[in-house]
């Protein structure tokens, strides 16, 4: 179960880094207020993974799926460049963080 509540912790992660943008540094009430609350989730969900897995692993996890999920959001949907070179290392970073997975 711990592995469910990272990987939501997750997806999470990816929400608000993703609607940090619409929220005009803070100006904006609702992205605002959806931002702060997909924050809150994602630290609860990560702590609640951290019933057994260990914190380095959890938390590499954490933001591995974050910063690759962003990343591929913004290629995708918000005209961020989409470099071969961006794209291999995006790549690493979901392998190793498969690796984690497979070596736990």
């Amino acid at each position: 179960m711990e592995w469910i509540f990272l990987v939501i912790a997750g997806f999470l992660e990816i929400t608000w880094a993703v609607t940090l943008k619409f929220t005009e540094e803070f100006t904006r009430f609702w992205p605002s207020i959806f931002t702060g609350a997909a924050m809150l989730g994602s630290v609860f969900f990560l702590d609640l993974s951290l019933r057994s897995l260990p914190i380095g692993t959890a938390y590499a996890v954490w933001t591995g799926i974050g910063a690759a999920g962003t990343a591929i959001i913004g290629m995708l949907w918000l005209g961020e460049p989409r470099a071969i070179g961006r794209m291999v290392c995006i790549f690493l970073i979901i392998a190793g963080v498969i690796g984690l997975k497979l070596n736990l």
